[in-house]
């Protein structure tokens, strides 16, 4: 554990590593909270901000005579934790969806919706491959569906998803970017013509794929300067397949455009940055890098979701637009079903759902004793009701032998029906 150190903003000088600025979200202006000072710009933001107090890493940068250090273990552990949750706590309870049925109950719903949904992505790509126009009145059915498995519960499809192995990538990568898109929507406050616009845009948004070598695209192995460079082509390719279709409309044509253009400017394939970026495309941005680092490749193992959303953040507004990446904690959570986490107890758990309570407080089911290191009977746990127990780790799932963390929370089933769309 690092020796971090509680200081004033008076004490505050350049050189110095932040490891937190004390208080809300909104009462600074900065989105990476973890930085080194080197800029008097920032410094003197500092200074002008309602913050008084801030924790300091001197490991990482100069330390000060005199700082308030945790001296014990567990004043340490408590600091350590504050650093962890406060930036995506504060965030993930900033949007609210309340959903109007149990994710239990829409699972199944929302399996049927993925099995047909992936075949009509299916078919996309293939006449895209062919060279044949992309028929988007047929893929209208299955985005409308899409939006109503969301409006129901939003966790439901995009968690079933993110289910995906090796030739699966490509269609319910779809599927998943499409359900994210129509829930960041709603909990944008989007007009409904714009979310049914984003919900398309989702499913198409990289039909440009369906123009490089497929055994490019499942490469194990480091891509070389040209092959990346290939790949880099894959949203112009797509726009020129949706502008040749006719009917995508705007929103879809920029989605589909501008989805790995990052707000720094150093995306692709413009290189657009701030302001030149729409709405639409900094949402998609957020929407389909989180689905893409949280699912299995033939190159690499899928994060943790609740992994990829600290990781997300630590790339802040560099990459990303703080109010999509901050719609997308409100519509995942800050500990997204399917998560694997650690108790305080010992106990490993899954996240089950997500109730509409504490973001740091979801619905998790225990399967796993790390102080007898033993499995356990399955456990359903509402930590908000229950109070006995909290999260305090998440947890690498590849580290740990639990072959029933997806039956954990999804249901066999379910996982049955799902198998249905591969």
């Amino acid at each position: 554990m690092r020796e971090l150190k509680k200081i004033t903003t008076d004490q505050l000088q350049l050189g110095m590593f932040v490891a937190e600025l004390c208080g809300p979200w909104t009462d600074h202006p900065f989105w990476n909270t973890r930085f080194r000072l080197a800029s008097a710009a920032d410094l003197e933001a500092i200074h002008r901000s309602p913050v008084a107090e801030l924790w300091i890493d001197p490991t990482r940068g100069l330390d000060v005579a005199g700082a308030e250090s945790g001296t014990s273990p567990r004043t340490r552990a408590a600091c350590a934790e504050r650093i962890e949750h406060a930036l995506l706590a504060d965030a993930a309870c900033a949007y609210r969806t309340p959903a109007t049925a149990a994710l239990a109950e829409e699972l199944p719903r929302a399996a049927l919706v993925c099995h047909e949904a992936a075949q009509t992505v299916d078919a996309a790509f293939a006449a895209a491959r062919r060279g044949a126009s992309v028929d988007l009145h047929a893929l209208e059915p299955v985005a409308n569906a899409i939006a109503a498995s969301v409006a129901r519960n939003a966790q439901a499809l995009a968690s079933l998803a993110r289910l995906k192995r090796g030739n699966d990538y490509d269609r319910l990568h779809a599927v998943a970017v499409s359900a994210l898109l129509s829930a960041l929507g709603h909990d944008l406050g989007l007009p409904a013509s714009e979310r049914e616009a984003l919900t398309l845009a989702g499913l198409v948004h990289d039909i440009g794929k369906a123009a490089l070598p497929a055994a490019l695209l499942d490469k194990a192995g480091k891509l070389t300067p040209q092959e990346f460079a290939l790949i880099r082509t894959h949203p112009l390719a797509g726009h020129r397949m949706l502008e040749q279709a006719g009917g995508a409309g705007a929103i879809a044509l920029d989605v589909c455009l501008h989805h790995h253009e990052k707000m720094d400017g150093t995306g692709y394939p413009h290189a657009l940055a701030g302001d030149a970026l729409s709405r639409f495309a900094r949402m998609a941005a957020v929407c389909d890098v989180y689905d893409a680092v949280t699912s299995e490749r033939a190159y690499k193992a899928g994060w943790n979701p609740a992994t990829a959303l600290r990781r997300m953040a630590d790339w802040g507004s560099r990459h990303f637009d703080v109010e999509a990446f901050r719609g997308l904690l409100g519509v995942v959570g800050l500990y997204p079903v399917g998560s694997l986490v650690r108790l305080e107890s010992g106990l490993l758990a899954v996240v089950s759902d997500r109730a509409n309570g504490d973001a740091t407080e979801p619905v998790v089911t225990a399967l796993y004793c790390t102080l007898r290191d033993t499995p356990l009977a399955a456990r359903r746990i509402d930590l908000a009701s229950d109070g006995s127990d909290r999260i305090v780790a998440r947890e690498d799932a590849s580290l740990w032998r639990l072959p029933q963390l997806e039956r954990a929370w999804a249901g066999a089933d379910v996982l049955e029906a799902l198998r249905g769309s591969r």
